[in-house]
Formats: structure tokens, sequence, C-alpha cells
């Protein structure tokens, strides 16, 4: 309602558990469909604490296992290709719109 004071706190609160239950409930589905007995989870996501245990619950639940790394092992990469932007953007680099994605690129070739 217009004028009414938002809890941001359970706002975002409400909003994770509404990602975590999609993301769970859509990955368990989809193996079970693929007739697959595993799940796996990886990237910065997987460092998200409610979606690991809600996946593991669920994994357990309908008899798959499930896999993810340490929370140290759950980098960021879009973070971290957005610093590199930052800093080739900081010393000049400008590209055009006939740039095109590579993925196996190392930093610094062009």
């Amino acid at each position: 309602m217009m004028g009414e004071e938002i809890n941001v706190p359970d706002l975002m609160a409400s909003f994770q558990y509404a990602v975590v239950d999609v993301l769970t409930s859509h990955a368990v589905e989809a193996a079970k469909n693929l007739g697959y007995d595993k799940v796996a989870i990886a990237g910065g996501v997987a460092s998200n604490s409610a979606l690991r245990a809600e996946m593991k619950e669920a994994c357990e639940k309908a008899g798959l296992k499930f896999y993810y790394p340490s929370p140290i092992f759950c980098t960021d990469n879009a973070a971290m290709i957005g610093v590199a932007g930052y800093y080739e953007y900081i010393n000049g680099t400008r590209s055009g719109l006939d740039l095109n994605a590579v993925p196996n690129l190392k930093l610094g070739e062009r």
C-alpha cells in the first residue's frame, strides 16, 4: 500500500526464500525428470547458506546425492570480470560495438 513503511530485512528475507524455493524445486524436478541421481551447485550462488541448506534437504527427500563446494571456493566470476573491466576502462581501453565474447581469452590478451 502506498505510504506504508516497508520492513526491508523482512522483504529481503522473503525475496531470498522465494528465489531459493524456485531454484531448489526446479533443480530437483529437472534431475528427477532427466533421470539423474545427483545435483551440484557451484559459483557465487553456491555460497548462499540458505540455498545450500534447502537444496541439501530437498535432495535428501528426493533420494538425490547433493554436491557443493566449500564457500571459500564459491567465487563470483561476474564481480571479478567487472573489476577487470573497470581497470581496463580506467587505463583507457575502449571497444566498439563489434566486440565479441571469447570465453577462453586470458586477461590482457586481445
